[in-house]
């Protein structure tokens, strides 16, 4: 299908976001925690997360059946990797996608690989019976034959139609239980660029915490 291709990671470039002065630039990202902000052991087997952005805050649901996406997840969260991360592409009626590390990377996010993401990959974990539903929380990936999930990028579906045919194909991993009216303002941002999937005032994770 005609928009697979749009989730390939590996020659994606971040958006351009310009100097342009928003109330989204009120955010502050500190570059230098002190710490991890939790111990991922300490997490319950299927963990929640509230994750802030600029657009208000959405609450979601980690799976127990794929454990390594699960962690590695938590982890990059207990690290703050993904602390003023941008959602670098939008599809309306297709998915939100975050995970670079935007346009000033963090100490933490260099330390981890660069500005396109952490320098490893995950295994496949495709489970029958999690599907590309409205909120559905999934890995994205480069073109590569094992399946294997880009470390640290993840999208999340727009509606519940919007990306069946990727069922099978990539790790599902997690779904918003909470605040879906979020995913709905990034999607209806200005986009620009060839594909139309790079938002003009890109929309950015402020902070992602545990629900104990």
């Amino acid at each position: 299908m005609k928009l697979i291709p749009c989730l390939i990671i590996s020659t994606l470039l971040a958006a351009s976001c310009g100097n342009q002065a928003s109330k989204k630039e009120n955010a502050q990202i500190d570059p230098e925690p002190a710490g991890p902000l939790f111990d991922v052991a300490d997490l319950p087997e299927e963990p929640l997360f509230d994750l802030e952005t600029t657009h208000g805050t959405m609450r979601i649901k980690l799976y127990k059946e794929t454990p390594g996406h699960r962690d590695n997840f938590a982890k990059l969260v207990a690290d703050r990797y993904f602390d003023g991360i941008l959602f670098h592409r939008v599809v309306k009626g297709f998915m939100i996608q975050a995970g670079e590390t935007g346009e000033a990377p963090t100490k933490i996010q260099l330390e981890y690989g660069g500005t396109s993401g952490v320098n490893y990959t995950i295994p496949a974990e495709i489970v029958p019976g999690l599907t590309h539903k409205r909120g559905a929380l999934a890995a994205a990936r480069s073109n590569n034959p094992e399946k294997a999930s880009s470390g640290s990028q993840f999208y999340i579906v727009h509606t519940d139609d919007g990306a069946k045919h990727l069922d099978g194909n990539y790790t599902i991993y997690g779904e918003v239980i909470d605040g879906f009216e979020v995913i709905d303002t990034i999607a209806n941002e200005p986009t620009t660029g060839p594909n139309k999937d790079r938002t003009i005032d890109p929309p950015k994770i402020i902070s992602i915490k545990p629900v104990f």
